[in-house]
């Protein structure tokens, strides 16, 4: 095994189905995207599986909960992570995985719900609220 490589299963969230097992040079969150088999997965959970060799328990492998998704192309930058949907609208519900209560399958360009955020604070300080469009 490589040292910067991960072994993973990626796992069909619904069925528990084993679509196979890949080496990623990256750690997967809940919330991220990726390409296998020419098709698009949600990460949905990860979880860690654990060898115990010579005494010690090493990460054997992680396994991948996902569902397969088109990417997002609506997303926003909030302290230095991705979240769908436009982040200045109050209904955005921050998260990798919902976009917001009243319209979670967007888009937000044309959406009859949008509310600015309200607040007497400036976007820098608003801890949570930070947000860069892109």
């Amino acid at each position: 095994m490589e040292p910067d490589s991960l072994p993973a299963e990626l796992i069909l969230t619904q069925s528990r189905q084993s679509l196979g097992n890949i080496r990623l040079d990256w750690t997967p969150q809940p919330g991220n995207y990726l390409d296998y088999n020419g098709q698009t997965y949600a990460v949905l959970e990860r979880r860690h599986r654990y060898l115990l060799k010579s005494g010690r328990y090493r990460l054997h492998k992680i396994a991948l909960y996902v569902q397969s998704a088109p990417r997002p192309t609506e997303k926003s930058l909030v302290d230095g992570r991705w979240v769908l949907g436009d982040a200045s609208c109050e209904y955005n519900a921050n998260s990798e995985l919902v976009r917001c209560a009243v319209n979670p399958e967007g888009p937000c360009q044309s959406c009859r719900y949008y509310e600015p955020i309200q607040s007497n604070l400036t976007d820098s300080e608003i801890p949570y609220r930070k947000s860069r469009q892109s």
